[in-house]
C-alpha cells in the first residue's frame, strides 16, 4: 500500500523546508487512509477466508507511511495483529536532502529523458538502488514466512500488509514478478492508499489476478503479457516454469531453433567454413 496524500503530495514546496521522512500526513491522507483500513479488513475476512486470520504489518519509518498505518489500524482488533515491523529497506526513494523546488523540477525533467529506472538523483539513490534494497527485504520476507519466523498457526490465513511508498512498491512487484526494467518504465504510480493485492492461487504461487481484474491491471500498465502470466500464476504449481512467458527467454534472443538438429546444422556450416 502506498501512503495516503501528503503534505508534500498537495504541495511540492514543503520538501524545500521539511526533511521528506517529516513529511506528514493532510486531513484528506487520514481519511484516505482509515477508508483502506476498512477495505483491507473486508479483503482478510472476507468469503473463504478463515476465521482465525491474522496479519503482520511492515511499514515504512518516513512520518506519513507511519500514520497511514496508525488510521488504518482503527479497523483492526489486537488479536488480529501478530505484529508490526519498521522497515527501512521498503522506505521512499532517496532524491537528496532538502530539495529546492525550481531544482527538482529540472532534475525530474532529466529523469524521464534518462529513464526512470537508471536515473540516480543527485545526492540521492536511482531506482536501481531502490531495487537492491528490496530485494534485501524480500529475502528477509521470504524468511518469516518459510521458517515460520512468526510462530502463526498454519491452518490460519497469513496476511502481510507492507505500508510504503509508490515507487518502492513498484519496485517489490517488479522484484518479485522478474518484470524487466522496461516493464517498469511503463508502470502507472499507485494512488495515494491504493493497494495491490498478491493472493496465493489454487496452486500456491502468488498472483495479482486472484483479486483483481484484467481492467484494473491494464490501469496499472501491464501489458497483456505480462496479465497473462498473472493468470497463469493464479492456478500455477509453486515451482513451476511459465514458458509461454517471453522475458524468461525469448526476448533476450533473436531466435532460437526449437531443436537440436538445426543448432547441429549450423555448427556443420561453420565447421566447413573453418575448413
Amino acid at each position: 500500500m502506498r501512503h495516503g496524500e501528503s503534505q508534500g503530495n498537495l504541495n511540492t514546496a514543503a520538501y524545500t523546508t521539511t526533511p521528506d521522512h517529516s513529511i506528514q500526513l493532510t486531513a484528506q491522507g487520514m481519511t484516505q487512509a482509515r477508508h483502506a483500513g476498512e477495505q483491507l479488513r473486508r479483503v482478510m475476512g472476507g468469503d473463504g477466508c478463515s476465521p482465525d486470520w491474522r496479519v503482520q504489518f511492515y511499514v515504512s519509518p518516513y512520518g506519513r507511511t507511519r500514520s497511514t498505518l496508525r488510521e488504518l489500524g482503527r479497523h483492526f482488533s489486537r488479536k488480529r495483529i501478530i505484529g508490526v515491523r519498521e522497515e527501512s529497506r521498503v522506505r521512499e526513494q532517496d532524491f537528496g536532502n532538502f530539495q529546492v523546488e525550481e531544482r527538482m523540477k529540472v532534475i525530474k525533467e532529466t529523469r524521464e529523458r534518462f529513464g526512470r529506472f537508471f536515473y540516480r538523483f543527485p545526492e540521492g539513490e536511482s531506482a536501481a538502488d531502490v531495487f537492491d534494497r528490496v530485494s534485501s527485504f524480500f529475502e528477509s520476507l521470504w524468511r518469516d514466512i518459510d521458517m515460520n519466523r512468526l510462530r502463526h498457526d498454519p491452518s490460519n490465513d497469513l496476511n502481510f500488509v507492507i505500508v510504503s511508498h509508490g515507487l518502492t512498491s513498484r519496485i517489490f512487484l517488479m522484484k518479485w514478478f522478474k518484470w524487466t526494467v522496461e516493464q517498469f518504465e511503463h508502470l502507472n504510480n499507485f494512488g495515494n492508499c491504493e493497494f495491490r493485492v498478491m493472493q496465493l492461487g489454487s496452486g500456491g504461487e502468488y498472483s495479482l489476478a486472484v483479486h483483481h481484474t484484467e481492467e484494473e491491471m491494464l490501469e496499472w500498465g501491464l501489458s497483456p503479457e505480462m496479465i497473462a502470466d498473472q493468470k497463469w500464476r493464479a492456478t500455477a504449481i509453486r515451482g513451476d516454469w511459465n514458458d509461454q512467458c517471453p522475458w524468461y527467454l525469448d526476448a533476450f534472443f533473436d531466435h532460437l531453433p526449437d531443436d537440436d538438429a538445426v543448432e547441429n546444422e549450423a555448427e556443420t556450416n561453420s565447421l566447413s567454413v573453418c575448413a
